[in-house]
């Protein structure tokens, strides 16, 4: 019996060295293929520090859609939906030059992720997506809520309190001296 729901197989890889702009080459072509296809293409690249990462990230993320459904026999059943690469730590790292200076060098690092599914469509859901539907989830709870409580019983109003008035401290004024008396002084 299939289930509505499509089987969804995660993999990923933390700190490969190599920077993400050259991961992207091979990411970039393996997205959206068939999973045998893609490992295929991983397996051939002529980038060769990326692609054998590539490669076993993919067959990872296919052993682990055979553990979650025994039922697929090989890697031609699934898709790769999703594959991202992200950038990881970079390494600072200097080297001297002239006049006493000192250069920066970058070594940079990728975290690269692979999505295999069974439905070549799949797309997950984005978290502005996730965020409105538990904003509408829990408007709907809200509401279901205050009919449930409107029709149990009429709440009553408390009476409002009367805020107290604070009594002023009374200033005592000093006479006004008039004209005539300024002037004897």
């Amino acid at each position: 019996m299939p289930s509505n729901t499509p089987l969804i197989a995660k993999a990923s890889v933390t700190n490969v060295r190599v920077t993400p702009q050259k991961a992207r080459r091979v990411v970039n072509l393996i997205r959206g293929q068939r999973a045998d296809e893609a490992i295929r293409i991983a397996k051939f690249s002529p980038q060769i520090a990326v692609s054998e990462s590539v490669y076993t990230l993919l067959n990872s993320a296919v052993a682990n859609a055979k553990q979650k459904n025994p039922a697929i026999r090989d890697a031609s059943e699934l898709w790769v939906t999703e594959a991202l690469v992200d950038e990881g730590y970079t390494m600072k790292r200097y080297r001297p030059r002239a006049q006493g200076r000192g250069y920066q060098i970058l070594k940079r690092s990728s975290q690269i992720s692979v999505v295999l599914s069974d439905d070549k469509n799949y797309r997950p859901i984005s978290k502005a997506e996730q965020r409105k539907r538990a904003k509408a989830a829990a408007e709907t709870a809200v509401v279901e809520s205050a009919e449930v409580a409107t029709e149990a019983a009429p709440a009553k109003k408390a009476p409002a309190k009367k805020a107290t008035a604070k009594k002023a401290a009374a200033k005592k004024v000093a006479p006004k001296k008039s004209a005539p008396e300024k002037e004897a002084n």
